[in-house]
């Protein structure tokens, strides 16, 4: 940061897109818990950086909640980090988006969750939601979403700019900057949605990456991505915003922060040597991995390859290298051309078996994959009994 700390007036984190209580239900169930856990651990990570920066307000633009009404057990969580911090001088203002909309039935309707909230904690729960920030120099202007969609974007509720009105103005909704080919934008944001309503700074939830629009505005609307990703192709997911707002009105410094401890990976395999290079490294831990098996392998090398692989995922006895794992085996293939050198020297009963086997690996399309995996597994029984 380029200025001084006497230059800046008022700072503040600003984070979306928790999604506490997302689902994930293609991962063994194991793995689904430990995804899910991770998207309330961050949440404490984002609040020791509030912290150790000292900023004047926590800034929460929507999604918090995968859904509305989500189980006790993720308001809950959310209630123990929210207590967990004595900040009687420091707000935070949670906004209902579009998976949590602000409806009659929603969790910020629970008077569960909402009467136990500490005293710093605020909803955004009318749409002339206004708040002094950091003692009277700053304004907020929220705006919830109130269902799950909508052709109208929330900014337009903003007040504009009085005369006369020097203070720092920021303003939070949930919404959509960019269309995208074949879908209508839900909440949408004009790029110049600050500038028409006299904002400093726009703060946004909804895509799920890191993105100042436009870049390097005069005043910016910022997305701080989601704290952690959701799902096999985010881009720049992990983060919070710190935005210092500078004495003045001068153009505000936002600083990209990173929480987020997973980092999520898809690789094809089409090679042994890959597979070999791949449980090599040595910075899976938190890596949350996909792999596609394209391979063509005899019953020695697909032996190579179970190895390798118990090796990267762990089994029920030991720990893999990677944190996180999926494997996709649909394009794995058993040659078997070859395999009689294997079973040289079999019993007459067992050597007409592998014959018949291997006619309909041949043979009989429908049936030449599992007559490939049985050549394979009775070739590891004969190479464990010589």
């Amino acid at each position: 940061m380029n200025e001084s700390e006497d230059d800046v007036a008022l700072k503040l984190l600003h984070t979306a897109d928790w999604h506490l209580g997302m689902r994930f239900p293609s991962f063994s169930e194991e793995d689904e818990l430990e995804l899910m856990r991770a998207r309330m651990e961050v949440i404490e990570r984002i609040f020791c950086l509030a912290e150790s920066n000292a900023v004047d307000a926590v800034l929460c633009a929507g999604d918090l909640f995968d859904n509305p009404q989500p189980d006790e057990t993720w308001w809950k969580g959310l209630l123990d980090r929210l207590s967990a911090h004595d900040w009687s001088r420091r707000p935070v203002f949670l906004l209902p988006g579009n998976h949590d909309p602000l409806t009659g039935a929603s969790i910020y309707r629970d008077a569960r969750f909402v009467r136990s909230l500490p005293r710093n904690v605020h909803v955004v729960d009318r749409s002339d939601f206004t708040a002094e920030l950091g003692g009277g120099v700053g304004v907020l202007y929220a705006v919830p979403c109130t269902s799950a969609a909508g052709q109208i974007g929330m900014w337009e509720k903003i007040p504009p700019r009085g005369p006369g009105d020097e203070r720092i103005r920021i303003g939070m909704v949930h919404g959509q900057t960019f269309d995208i080919p074949g879908y209508q934008t839900n909440f949408p944001l004009p790029e110049d949605a600050p500038v028409q309503r006299g904002l400093d700074y726009l703060a946004i939830g909804d895509t799920h990456a890191f993105r100042e629009i436009p870049e390097g505005a005069r005043y910016p609307m910022v997305y701080p991505s989601a704290p952690e990703p959701t799902k096999f192709g985010e881009l720049d997911s992990g983060y919070v915003a710190l935005v210092f707002c500078p004495r003045g009105r001068r153009r505000v410094i936002v600083r990209r922060e990173k929480v987020g401890y997973w980092r999520w990976e898809q690789r094809e395999i089409t090679s042994v040597a890959e597979l070999q290079a791949l449980a090599e490294r040595t910075d899976l831990k938190r890596v949350v991995l996909r792999l596609r098996l394209h391979l063509k392998v005899s019953p020695p090398e697909l032996e190579r390859v179970e190895i390798l692989l118990r090796r990267l995922q762990g089994t029920d006895s030991s720990r893999g290298l990677v944190g996180v794992m999926q494997v996709d085996r649909s394009a794995l293939e058993i040659d078997t051309r070859d395999v009689e050198t294997v079973f040289e020297d079999l019993p007459d009963v067992l050597g007409a078996t592998v014959r018949r086997l291997q006619r309909k690996a041949e043979e009989v399309p429908q049936a030449s994959e599992s007559a490939r995996r049985a050549l394979y597994h009775l070739y590891r029984l004969v190479k464990e009994t010589r």
